[in-house]
């Protein structure tokens, strides 16, 4: 659904409103801030307006795996998440358009201390069907580093042979 601005009005990004370097996006036509340069890589920032739609929707998922017809009425995206994230991505304020009558579903929850994950708005890690939330994560990992011996992490200095220092070659004396 293309929608042009009334006559007189200047185009705006369909997601903020700004009105300044704007593009159509490949999936749906839109237009929206031409600002994917903005990104810095790995930082999960949720700045630009291009990319959160590209990344974060339904409609950028339906396009970038070629699915054919509407993201809306469309089965392989409907069962390529679990309905919790489905349900995200279909009405998240990424959307120009959200997902009518989205289905209902359990929330997440993490096995270790039982509180609700936001999917698609919190860290977490998943291992099969189990999922843990960052605090329990974060304990987690805590206990693994004090489970390994503190040799092992050590860090090792550079030395001119590349061996981990005491581990030179001994030498008898007399």
């Amino acid at each position: 659904m293309r929608t042009t601005p009334p006559p007189g009005a200047r185009p705006r990004c369909g997601l903020c409103g700004k009105t300044k370097a704007l593009m159509e996006t490949e999936c749906c036509g839109r237009l929206i801030c031409d600002d994917e340069d903005t990104y810095v890589a790995f930082s999960y920032a949720r700045n630009s307006c291009s990319r959160n739609h590209r990344r974060f929707t339904l409609c950028g998922y339906h396009h970038a795996e070629s699915h054919i017809g509407s993201w809306k009425d469309c089965s392989l995206c409907r069962h390529g998440f679990e309905t919790e994230l489905y349900v995200w991505y279909g009405t998240n304020e990424y959307n120009f358009e959200k997902l009518e009558g989205p289905p209902s579903y359990e929330p997440t929850k993490c096995f270790r201390c039982a509180s609700v994950i936001r999917l698609g708005e919190e860290e977490y890690a998943v291992l099969g069907k189990r999922y843990t939330c960052a605090k329990c994560m974060a304990m987690e990992m805590d206990a693994m580093l004090r489970r390994t011996p503190a040799s092992s992490r050590q860090r090792t200095r550079a030395t001119g042979s590349g061996k981990k220092p005491g581990r030179g070659r001994r030498v008898r004396r007399g």
